[in-house]
């Protein structure tokens, strides 16, 4: 008999994340963009000139969290913000030529990482994968969710 999976589903989440946050660290640390950042990157080419509200809500990050990163990505010159023309109080976010050459980049590294994170798996496997992730945020909402 083959031993039982182990079924401690947050120790292997957080292990888990640890190690995939550390593995995309040490190869990304060569291009400049963080993991968050391509979060944003990818955000912005679906919605170039969100809310950096909208940006924060979609990445769950907290406002001051998402205030800071937009800060640094301004800063490298990924992303440029530019005041709401209904809102002044308010900022879009849109991307730079260099944050879109990043977003190709990113793309890239993506798509090796989730080649990796399949590998072994069936379709079927990773439908039913990806439907239990996707139902984290609903079973487990945010102060923002409520």
């Amino acid at each position: 008999m083959t031993g039982a999976i182990d079924r401690r589903l947050v120790y292997l989440l957080n292990v888990g994340h640890r190690r995939l946050q550390r593995w995309i660290q040490a190869r990304t640390a060569d291009s400049g963009v963080t993991a968050a950042q391509s979060g944003v990157l990818f955000h912005l080419a679906r919605q170039d000139g969100a809310l950096i509200g909208e940006v924060g809500q979609a990445l769950d990050a907290a406002p001051s969290a998402m205030s800071g990163l937009a800060d640094r990505m301004v800063e490298s010159g990924l992303i440029e913000r530019r005041p709401d023309r209904r809102d002044g109080r308010a900022w879009r976010l849109f991307l730079t030529p260099a944050g879109r050459r990043a977003l190709v980049e990113a793309k890239n590294g993506l798509a090796d990482i989730n080649a990796r994170l399949s590998a072994g798996f069936s379709e079927e496997e990773m439908q039913v994968v990806a439907r239990w992730l996707s139902s984290l945020p609903g079973k487990f909402p945010s102060d923002q969710d409520r």
